[in-house]
């Protein structure tokens, strides 16, 4: 069980969880990191004290050191800040909440360091998924996921057998246009696609929920995690969010881990496995949930779904490029300066102009993350 944690990535929702399940079980706080949010970053930092604090830009890190004055806070901020927290000498756990590739170098820092690392941050496998499970291995230190999906799959696979699993089956909610087709969503609007009908997620990580690219993400990050190949892993509809994912055996059993969408729970696994800590969240009522349906994810009209599964069977430097190009898509979308199908479209436009790199370095793969964002901005 993890006691002492640092939490990058503190002010949005995953972080913001996370410190509720740092507060129920005792957990103390030894470093707490934001991209902007200074007034929540402040709150934070004065109820957990930690030992340090980082936020965006020298600006705001400047205007913060003033508020935490008296405190013995040390206050950091850009990269370097993120770094300094990701090694922070208390911690034996790093939760990684930051969104997008933004978390890949912290990561790597706090394994360099000796940390565990509660991932909450899907794209450091994706984009760089060999470089960090190496990281790992060398440094003796186990990753544990955060992702509700991840979490099933790691919970339903424990005391079993690799060898006897035939397959892994990450559930997908299948966002709020689930049964569309592709030419009704040529006009859907940034309002209606940050309505995700389950979760309460931030906005990448919604939008990517609405095309079906955040499953595409979670296989990718699924093969690094569990070491399966592609074709062992699949991806199942399931409206309910109820069951989070299952695992199938070669004898026919299927295991599956159940409970309400909320993602303290996978928090609170991951900070105290292999062990449970009782709380005082919701329990499931199985009688509200008798009807538990599955389909097929419709990969024609969610073209990002079938791009996340070409992208990790060409490997290499492809995921990097995929998943930069939808990140630069994804923000596009939310400022308004391109239409929702337009995402799927610019990511495949830039899978198809890159020649693979198959076996990259660190550098490489932040090289490739900002050539795809390049060449995205360049096609608007």
């Amino acid at each position: 069980m993890a006691n002492n944690i640092a939490v990058l990535g503190s002010t949005g929702s995953i972080g913001i969880q996370t410190l509720e399940v740092a507060r129920n079980l005792g957990i103390s706080i030894s470093a707490l990191t934001a991209g902007s949010n200074i007034d929540l970053l402040e709150s934070q930092a004065r109820e957990f004290e930690p030992s340090l604090v980082s936020i965006g830009e020298e600006g705001l890190a400047l205007e913060l050191k003033k508020r935490l004055s008296g405190l013995g806070i040390d206050v950091y901020y850009g990269l370097e800040g993120l770094k300094v927290a990701a090694s922070v000498s208390q911690a034996d756990t790093v939760v990684t909440s930051i969104v997008g590739i933004a978390g890949l170098v912290p990561t790597i820092e706090a394994i360099r360091h000796g940390k565990n690392i509660a991932l909450a941050n899907k794209e450091t496998l994706v984009t760089a998924g060999e470089i960090v499970m190496a990281e790992a291995d060398a440094h003796n230190v186990s990753i544990f996921p955060v992702d509700s999906e991840h979490s099933a799959i790691y919970q339903c696979l424990a005391a079993n057998r690799k060898q006897d699993v035939e397959r892994l089956i990450i559930t997908a909610s299948g966002g709020p246009f689930r049964g569309k087709r592709r030419e009704e969503l040529e006009n859907v609007t940034v309002e209606q696609a940050l309505k995700h009908p389950n979760w309460s997620m931030g906005s990448k990580i919604t939008i990517d929920s609405a095309t079906l690219m955040n499953k595409g993400l979670e296989v990718i990050e699924a093969h690094w995690l569990f070491g399966f190949a592609p074709e062992k892993i699949s991806v199942l509809v399931h409206p309910q969010s109820i069951i989070h994912s299952m695992v199938e055996y070669v004898d026919g059993s299927v295991m599956a881990q159940l409970g309400p969408p909320d993602m303290r729970l996978p928090i609170q696994l991951a900070l105290t496995w292999p062990h449970r800590a009782g709380n005082d969240f919701s329990r499931m009522n199985l009688l509200e949930h008798r009807n538990l349906t599955f389909e097929e994810p419709d990969m024609d009209t969610f073209s990002c779904l079938g791009l996340a599964f070409e992208a990790l069977k060409l490997g290499g430097t492809m995921p990097a490029v995929m998943n930069g190009a939808n990140e630069a898509a994804v923000e596009l979308f939310l400022n308004r300066k391109i239409g929702f199908c337009d995402i799927p479209r610019l990511i495949e436009r830039t899978m198809q102009t890159h020649i693979v790199n198959t076996m990259p370095h660190l550098d490489d793969i932040i090289e490739v993350d900002k050539w795809a964002r390049k060449m995205v901005g360049g096609s608007v």
